[in-house]
């Protein structure tokens, strides 16, 4: 399968809130205009969680303005690679896209001192993705 000229990656978690938040914050941070980025929800909640935009802000990425967003067929179709979040069976499969799980634990309801190593580990494997996209970091 060959990798088209700008990778599109969708993150899906339940509440589009905290961990796909975060992992498309990194991805944008760090690969610019080389991917295309998207995240989304399955039951998207109302608003980013705060302790998630607080965290982030201390790496230097500001997500304020972000807002949840419903996750639909189209966005997963438009995507080459799709990492889910811990959505469980919410989540649409299609035959010839890449799929990634990663387990990471929900910052739901956590302070910022508990979405932190969850925000290192995400920045972790986001540079682990564009290395094998071939994609070299920004910063």
């Amino acid at each position: 399968m060959s990798t088209p000229a700008v990778p599109s990656v969708l993150f899906v978690c339940v509440h589009n809130a905290g961990r796909s938040q975060m992992a498309a914050a990194f991805l944008t941070h760090l690969a610019g205009d080389k991917v295309q980025v998207r995240s989304a929800g399955s039951a998207p909640a109302d608003t980013v969680n705060p302790a998630v935009v607080e965290a982030l802000k201390e790496v230097g990425i500001d997500i304020s303005a972000e807002t949840p967003k419903v996750l639909t067929v189209e966005a997963v179709q438009a995507s080459d690679v799709v990492i889910t979040m811990g959505c469980g069976d919410a989540c649409p499969y299609f035959p010839g896209k890449r799929y990634l799980d990663w387990k990471l634990d929900d910052p739901a309801g956590q302070g910022v001192e508990a979405v932190r190593p969850i925000r290192d580990e995400i920045e972790r494997r986001i540079r682990g993705l564009l290395a094998e996209l071939g994609i070299e970091a920004t910063s």
